[in-house]
């Protein structure tokens, strides 16, 4: 898998100028592949050294060359991608700085990229006898005008490695040696539940003889609701607890060859043909109402977003203090209500019941006024579920009628 560290960064929120750091959590991606069943444990924060905030990737080519009666130690640095962005833009001014025997030799500054390209040839002169031990470090900062460049990696070599042969590769930047303390739990902790899951995907026509397979139990659906297909089958040996991320992929597909109403037509059709009562159905883990579920998720986010979008987030701007339940009422967080000194119980739930309904009620129109919004595959989808609730349960004390 394309990475190597996974970091959370804790920040206080600031409406003034930049958010604050208050600490991270940075997890290689060898300790989580270590754990099979993944890491769930309370993590210490650590405090977030700018020398330490360091990512990508340089392409270097290293070779001891003989010219003129000496040894040369050629450093051609090539370019760098995916660099830690520096500046407010977005970006950085990255040069590269490398460093031999004492001496120092940098490169150009490339301006407001994170993808520079040098190709320059850095030459040092090899002295006879050299110690093979003998470190090459190749960094790359940030250039700024005004104070102190920002560090933003190196790779580090031994004069050994160099002179065996030649070294041309991508080659990841890693931080300065962290000299400092561990800050314990000083900063706080983080829980996490983190698992790495690795799937391996072939190229899409080695899966076209599966897909054609489970297509054809949709537009080719038996006359009996009890007969086996694909389908079918698939969801008699599919565990419980990977249904979900079965019904995904389902829909993900179907929706790819234009065939999602169906399928779930067809899902929906022997969910409720082996239900007896209706006020059970989707009640279950069935393939059925996860594909229903990821659906709705996938086809109707937008339209969610579009419709209670706005309400949501005033709602969590005005902080208001709603509190119903007496055991949990504080008055002191109720002064909201009123401008009086103190509010009696009764009247915190009383203002708190007022708020909800004001809440619900625009949370109301709001739906109820977007049936225009609402996407037509749901709407298609919705009135071929109702056609089929109809015809399973067809005593009158079971009919909705639909304007």
């Amino acid at each position: 898998m394309g990475f190597h560290n996974l970091s959370f960064c804790i920040l206080d929120e600031d409406t003034i100028g930049h958010d604050d750091v208050i600490g991270k959590i940075s997890l290689s991606k060898d300790e989580i592949s270590s754990q099979p069943r993944g890491i769930d444990s309370w993590i210490n924060l650590s405090p977030v050294d700018p020398n330490e905030e360091v990512q990508g990737e340089i392409s270097l080519e290293l070779q001891v060359v003989e010219e003129a009666h000496q040894r040369l130690l050629c450093c051609h640095v090539l370019e760098a991608r995916d660099l830690a962005p520096r500046d407010l833009s977005g970006t950085s001014d990255p040069f590269a700085r490398v460093l031999f025997n004492g001496q120092i030799l940098e490169t150009a500054i490339i301006k407001k990229t994170r993808f520079p390209r040098w190709e320059e040839m850095l030459e040092f002169v090899l002295e006879d006898g050299a110690d093979s031990e003998m470190p090459l470090v190749v960094e790359v900062w940030d250039w700024d005008m005004v104070g102190k460049n920002d560090f933003l990696g190196q790779v580090k070599f031994c004069l050994g490695s160099v002179q065996k042969t030649i070294l041309k590769d991508w080659f990841r930047l890693l931080p300065l040696p962290n000299a400092g303390e561990d800050a314990g739990d000083k900063l706080g902790q983080l829980r996490l539940q983190v698992r790495l899951a690795e799937d391996r995907i072939l190229p899409s026509s080695c899966y076209q003889p599966l897909i054609d397979l489970l297509v054809e139990s949709v537009l080719y659906p038996p006359e009996e609701a009890d007969d086996l297909t694909p389908l079918a089958l698939l969801e008699e040996v599919c565990l419980v607890e990977s249904r979900q991320d079965v019904s995904i992929k389902l829909v993900k597909i179907f929706l790819g060859q234009g065939l999602v109403i169906p399928f779930l037509d067809y899902l929906n059709f022997h969910e409720i043909s082996r239900t007896k009562d209706p006020n059970t159905l989707f009640r279950s883990n069935s393939l059925a109402s996860k594909s229903m579920e990821q659906f709705m998720k996938i086809v109707g986010m937008p339209y969610l977003h579009k419709v209670l979008k706005v309400i949501i987030h005033r709602i969590f701007e005005e902080k208001k203090y709603v509190e119903l339940d007496p055991c949990k009422i504080e008055p002191s967080r109720a002064k909201w209500i009123s401008f009086k000194a103190s509010l009696s119980e009764a009247q915190i739930r009383e203002g708190s019941l007022e708020v909800l309904k004001g809440y619900l009620d625009e949370i109301m129109d709001a739906i109820v006024g977007s049936t225009e919004s609402c996407p037509s595959l749901m709407r298609v989808a919705f009135k071929q579920l109702y056609k089929r609730v109809e015809q399973r349960f067809k005593e009158a004390e079971h009919q909705v009628r639909i304007n």
